[in-house]
């Protein structure tokens, strides 16, 4: 049990290993289930707040037990462990349109946790293997930031239309730009992975450096957040 939630990082993780290609098929088939019986999980109130509510509470814990880990651990230091990379932000933004149902929350977070938590699951920058408390925090956690982005579109009536992918985009943008020109030089830090790409081997490691590392950043998210709205029709069609 000590050595589950203890500092050491025991096996370290590997990279499409056998863990993490369990926790990926995990996710598929719970993406799967959610797409797939959407319109029943409305029809039932049971299923959809238990189904709300245990997504809300995923996203708490996690990132509650993460930060008392750290300090349990004397690792907490506030260029770190704050919640203010893009999934930690998303984590939060889900959380609060969970538990509202606010319209430009739950678009909010369709566009900021829906992807961008897989393409964190996809490669993840972490050094923990199963069974260590790190590797169940982390796959969880982003597991449940990627869900709920979705699941709050596929449960309410907000619809998304380019414009509220203009209003996402625009806002994650001055978010940036308060994290890289503000926050990160007054803590040391590296949020948004805005000063350098992550250490890890991720899907950031590919867009060069220098100017080109922020435009091809940019360029991608829209790419993104443009495919999420073609995305959201192609439901709203078949309803």
């Amino acid at each position: 049990m000590t050595a589950i939630f203890g500092r050491d990082s025991g096996n370290p993780f590997i990279l499409f290993g056998q863990n993490h290609l369990i926790v990926l098929g995990l996710y598929v088939v719970g993406l799967l289930l959610l797409i797939t019986y959407r319109k029943k999980i409305i029809e039932r109130p049971t299923v959809h707040q238990s189904m709300r509510w245990g997504l809300f509470i995923v996203l708490i814990l996690s990132e509650v037990t993460y930060q008392l880990w750290a300090a349990i651990h004397d690792l907490w230091t506030p260029d770190a462990y704050i919640p203010l990379h893009l999934c930690g932000i998303a984590g939060l933004v889900s959380a609060a349109a969970l538990a509202t149902y606010h319209k430009k929350l739950i678009q909010l977070a369709y566009f900021i946790a829906f992807i961008p938590a897989l393409l964190a699951l996809l490669t993840p920058e972490l050094i923990y293997d199963y069974p260590h408390f790190r590797f169940w925090k982390f796959f969880l956690h982003h597991l449940a930031i990627s869900w709920s982005g979705l699941f709050l579109v596929l449960t309410s009536h907000v619809t998304i239309t380019w414009k509220t992918m203009w209003t996402a985009y625009i806002s994650l943008l001055s978010y940036a730009a308060v994290i890289g020109f503000v926050l990160n030089p007054m803590l040391n830090a590296n949020y948004l992975f805005l000063a350098r790409p992550t250490s890890a081997d991720t899907l950031l490691s590919i867009l060069g450096s220098g100017v080109w590392y922020y435009i091809n950043l940019c360029t991608i998210a829209l790419v993104v957040f443009a495919s999420l709205v073609l995305f959201s029709k192609l439901f709203k069609t078949q309803e």
